[in-house]
């Protein structure tokens, strides 16, 4: 699914600011052969020219356990994703995996049997958990559709369960779709002990229903976004507006863009996001693999620095790697 080389290198860039040190806290592994993205894989994208330090991976579904009870069984791609972390704090000069964002279902009322489960198979880099809300009327027509509970953002039992992730320490992330947002600020509101953090700008959905109506979209998302920024305990996450369903169709064409057209499509996005949190609440992201559909890593970062590059040092040095080593308490490469 991801093997797109031939097409991505028809658009080489040389990388800007290249020592700039940055954090990347939000990425995948998939160790199927049918969506292979692995530690090697990861390795090629962030050795192509910038000076990626550290990542966060976010959890994706992958080496669930196949046996055992079935609220565990997403424990195993979290030891999978711990021994990969492992491999890579041995090879200098390369990336490494300092944080795993796991997944449960946060309905549970066993959910510290679980959590406590993360713990111990993260070898000390378990940071949070993903139970995302992505649910749309019309999953048929999205390519990366989201499968949450109807209303789960509402569920009482759910947000008992943010909650005890702010008690133990934890973050929570999510992913959903624009429309969504209100609910999301909604619960954000609900429980303010909780860091959240928002993922992919709350995905600005760009087909099916949702094409041709990217302005009407855009306006009603610019005041969800204000008004989430105002819950304090929100972090927003700024990239993953490449994924085919944002509708840009960069993965139809016959070549890539490049960050000059990036920038020009999406920079809207991020400044109003980053005008809203602040820097200071603000993380860049590639969401790689997925954004590889469409866009190169090299490329991608290239379009994040001419964006940032009207930001002060302090503020850059925050969203390219400040925020996310506060956030996720990733400490020092």
């Amino acid at each position: 699914m991801f093997d797109n080389d031939e097409w991505l290198n028809q658009v080489r860039e040389e990388p800007i600011d290249p020592a700039r040190e940055i954090v990347d806290p939000h990425h995948h592994l998939w160790p199927q052969e049918a969506m292979h993205y692995n530690l090697e894989e990861l390795w090629a994208d962030t050795g192509a020219g910038h000076n990626v330090v550290q990542t966060v991976f976010l959890e994706c579904g992958a080496s669930y356990l196949e046996d055992g009870p079935e609220h565990l069984r997403p424990v195993g791609e979290t030891r999978f994703v711990a021994d990969a972390a492992a491999r890579s704090s041995e090879d200098a000069g390369k990336a490494i995996i300092a944080g795993i964002i796991a997944h449960a279902d946060l309905t549970r009322p066993d959910l510290d049997e679980i959590l406590d489960a993360h713990e111990d198979a993260g070898n000390g880099l378990f940071r949070g958990i993903r139970h995302a809300g992505a649910r749309d009327p019309k999953p048929e027509v999205l390519r990366i559709p989201g499968r949450a509970a109807e209303r789960q953002y509402e569920n009482e039992a759910f947000r008992a369960g943010v909650a005890r992730l702010g008690e133990r320490g934890l973050t929570y992330d999510t992913w959903h779709y624009h429309h969504q947002n209100p609910a999301f600020r909604d619960l954000a509101a609900s429980v303010p002990g909780t860091t959240m953090i928002l993922d992919h700008f709350g995905t600005p959905l760009g087909v099916g229903d949702y094409a041709g109506k990217r302005e009407e979209i855009f306006e009603q998302w610019k005041d969800d976004i204000a008004a989430i920024a105002e819950c304090r305990n929100v972090i927003a996450k700024l990239g993953g507006l490449a994924m085919p369903d944002n509708g840009f169709g960069w993965h139809e064409r016959d070549t890539p863009p490049g960050s000059d057209e990036f920038v020009e499509a999406q920079a809207r996005y991020y400044q109003h996001t980053i005008k809203c949190f602040g820097a200071d609440r603000c993380m860049f992201e590639s969401n790689f693999p997925v954004d590889r559909l469409s866009i190169g890593y090299t490329v991608l970062w290239n379009g994040l620095k001419k964006i940032a590059a009207d930001y002060s040092e302090d503020e850059q040095a925050a969203m390219f790697s400040g925020t996310a080593r506060r956030i996720y308490r990733l400490g020092s490469p």
